[in-house]
């Protein structure tokens, strides 16, 4: 597991080791933001150094570092089914919007997906089969927090096109259910309210899934004084689990997907909820 901390120093990245508790920091010399791991979990993508020599390195578990030779403006990674691959995202500037781009052989061989220049190209998901690719746009303004769109387009790049309105600038990653058909993802219910657009406290937001092929989607929870955040599939694909916050509080919540039965985890204040894999 790759934990993330804010030390006076600055951010650190740490590797725990969830059977033994061992702990493990890849970078020692420098500040270390996580990207990603690779599919095969025997190393993680990390940005290091972003005051002074910002760039992207490949840490294996083991303790060995790599240089990834992309560019030192990238802000999102997503590594693929091949462990050697991955997309990263980044933005020549405010007001330039951003771009797409595949990594191959670690980062050595790249070529341009996609680009927009009016918006941010965020949380690049890769679809289970590894043939498609779902992401988040968000508006490229000094807004904090807007209304963003949910989009798909093949791996390749090709057949780009909008599934749906989405929130944007709170950081909520849209997710793509077990048999790659739905992908979940959170949109904004009070799109007109200027206080949401400069305060997260002010969001009203609920998750939804949108059908792929049709575009069909299908609200999931009816949060009318609260936001929900990040739902995440359970392996079975019946069931998502998110954070919910309401009144300053913060619970998880799993939703059932066939009979719209949505529960608390637990009584206590509780969030950041994560499925097992066997």
């Amino acid at each position: 597991m790759a934990v993330e901390l804010n030390c006076p120093s600055g951010q650190t990245v740490l590797y725990l080791d969830v059977a033994s508790g061992s702990v493990a920091q890849p970078v020692t010399d420098s500040d270390s933001h996580f990207l990603g791991w690779t599919h095969d979990g025997k190393a993680a993508y990390l940005k290091v150094d972003s005051l002074g020599n910002p760039h992207v390195i490949r840490a294996t578990t083991e303790g060995n570092d790599k240089f990834v030779p992309i560019t030192e403006f990238t802000y999102d990674l997503a590594p693929s089914l091949n462990p050697r691959e991955f997309t990263f995202s980044f933005s020549r500037g405010l007001g330039q919007g951003s771009e797409l781009w595949l990594a191959k052989r670690d980062g050595n061989v790249v070529e341009q997906l996609y680009a927009d220049p009016y918006n941010y190209v965020s949380f690049a998901r890769w679809s289970p089969d590894g043939t498609k690719i779902a992401f988040i746009k968000i508006p490229d303004t000094q807004t904090p927090f807007t209304v963003g769109e949910l989009w798909v387009m093949n791996a390749n790049g090709s057949n780009a096109r909008k599934l749906a309105d989405a929130d944007a600038g709170h950081g909520y990653a849209a997710n793509w259910s077990p048999d790659g058909t739905r992908v979940a993802f959170v949109v904004r219910e009070n799109q007109e309210d200027e206080n949401a657009n400069q305060s997260s406290d002010a969001l009203i937001s609920n998750v939804q899934i949108v059908d792929v092929e049709s575009g069909r989607s299908t609200q999931i929870t009816n949060i009318t004084n609260g936001r929900a955040e990040t739902p995440f599939w359970s392996p079975g694909g019946n069931t998502l689990s998110f954070n919910v916050v309401i009144n300053g509080r913060m619970d998880v919540y799993h939703a059932d997907i066939i009979t719209g039965r949505m529960w608390a985890l637990l009584t206590e204040p509780a969030c950041c909820p994560a499925w097992m894999r066997k």
